[in-house]
């Protein structure tokens, strides 16, 4: 099989909710969770992003997502702005935590800052992973916390999660909708994508509207990537990208990773993981046809979604490239998708 570049994970938000256990959860497997540095190496996963994310307070009349989900139509609200001062001991935490993978590793895991590393990474047989962040909560509209953020590592980020910040506004999530839902990029907004091109901090547009998208557009100077999206021909998902928002993509030299996740992946917008291969197949497909085959990749989730059951956890990956294989794929073909289309976005992407 073919080592994987993986576009997005949420491990370390397991990390952050049980400290007192991280020992089994990344270094032996507490059998939770779809990561672990043991099923990484089964499952073939070379290098990937790593988000710091905020999850938002539960308020005791929120409404169960879930199984909101599991029975569209549906359109769920979101939730509220956190404020900087809130996100960012959450998010000192999260990249606290990555350090701490790294360290704790022996040497199989390295947080890499360019290109450089992630090959030699690879050339070594150490993962490699890239700190990411999905929504800018913890970044003060000074951007001093994005500078320091910078420093510790972070090359990677989502102004927004499907919740406003003082960035922008991410989408709700709906099925059927569309991701036109609102206003586009707030002043800092524009201010922090100025700032992430000159950083050489790559954007992610997964979360975002499509006003949002749209100013990121005319606003940034390097290619347009989602890191964990899937297309809305196929999921009439709002957090899926329409075949307009794949062409300029495209054209800037982008990148888009196929998100794992079932409610994004089937056809009928459910959660459930009851499902073959031939949904996740059909992304694939289309995103191929408007992308081409030099700007698309992998985008799991893991920890972060439901997964159709074929894939399971990152020990499903091979399983995943045996599908494609079998539905035509060829070698040249999955090595660009499963990992050198990454290394090649960030190349054109990190200063």
């Amino acid at each position: 099989m073919f080592p994987t570049f993986d576009g997005h994970n949420d491990i370390l938000l397991r990390l952050h909710n049980a400290p007192h256990n991280r020992e089994a959860i990344w270094l032996t497997g507490e059998g939770k969770g779809h990561l672990d540095l043991p099923r990484m190496r089964q499952g073939g996963f070379a290098a990937g992003f790593f988000a710091i994310y905020i999850p938002s307070p539960i308020a005791h009349d929120a409404p169960d997502y879930m199984a909101a989900m599991e029975n569209p139509p549906f359109t769920l609200p979101l939730p509220a702005l956190i404020e900087p001062a809130t996100a960012l001991p959450i998010a000192m935490d999260m990249a606290a935590q990555l350090l701490w993978m790294e360290r704790a590793s022996n040497g199989g895991f390295k947080i890499c800052r360019s290109t450089a590393e992630i090959s030699a990474c690879l050339a070594q047989g150490v993962i490699a992973g890239i700190l990411h962040m999905e929504g800018a909560e913890a970044i003060d509209a000074n951007l001093d916390t994005l500078y320091a953020f910078h420093a510790m590592g972070l090359r990677s980020l989502g102004p927004v999660w499907s919740r406003p910040t003082i960035f922008g506004h991410g989408v709700p999530f709906a099925f059927p909708a569309s991701p036109d839902t609102g206003a586009g990029l707030t002043s800092a907004g524009k201010d922090l994508i100025r700032a992430c091109n000159a950083l050489g901090i790559m954007i992610d547009l997964s979360h975002l509207n499509e006003a949002g998208f749209n100013d990121v557009a005319r606003l940034s100077d390097a290619p347009l990537v989602a890191t964990h999206s899937n297309a809305h021909a196929i999921t009439a998902s709002s957090r899926n990208l329409t075949d307009r928002q794949l062409q300029m993509i495209r054209d800037s030299g982008g990148m888009v990773g196929l998100n794992f996740a079932t409610s994004f992946l089937r056809r009928d917008g459910k959660q459930s993981a009851d499902m073959g291969w031939q949904d996740v197949l059909a992304h694939l497909d289309h995103m191929l046809a408007i992308l081409g085959e030099d700007h698309l990749g992998f985008g799991s989730d893991f920890d972060g979604a439901t997964l159709p059951q074929g894939i399971g956890d990152v020990t499903g990956l091979p399983a995943l490239q045996q599908a494609m294989i079998d539905h035509g794929y060829d070698a040249a073909l999955m090595r660009k998708l499963c990992f050198d289309n990454w290394l090649a976005v960030l190349d054109r992407t990190w200063k």
